[in-house]
């Protein structure tokens, strides 16, 4: 797989009212984030700034349209994107 394949990965919930591309950094981040992890430590983990956690995260929230965090663990789950 070419490294411009692997910073997008498709939904698995395609028929899924929105339709995105969750990368890579995004998934990990909410993958640590199911794991009770703050944003401190997500962005200590990760090698990057706790602004970029949020930044990750607001983007999320945003291609999945909705309001907080927890809502867009609950969708992603959902999808079958995270597992708990």
């Amino acid at each position: 797989m070419k490294v411009s394949e692997q910073q997008y990965l498709p939904l698995k919930g395609s028929d899924h009212k929105n339709k995105f591309l969750l990368t890579n950094r995004e998934r990990e981040v909410f993958e640590l984030l199911v794991q009770d992890k703050t944003t401190k430590d997500i962005a200590q983990q990760l090698f990057i700034s706790e602004k970029t956690v949020r930044n990750h995260i607001s983007n999320v929230m945003q291609k999945l349209n909705v309001k907080g965090r927890s809502q867009a663990v609950v969708e992603l789950i959902k999808l079958g994107e995270l597992k708990i």
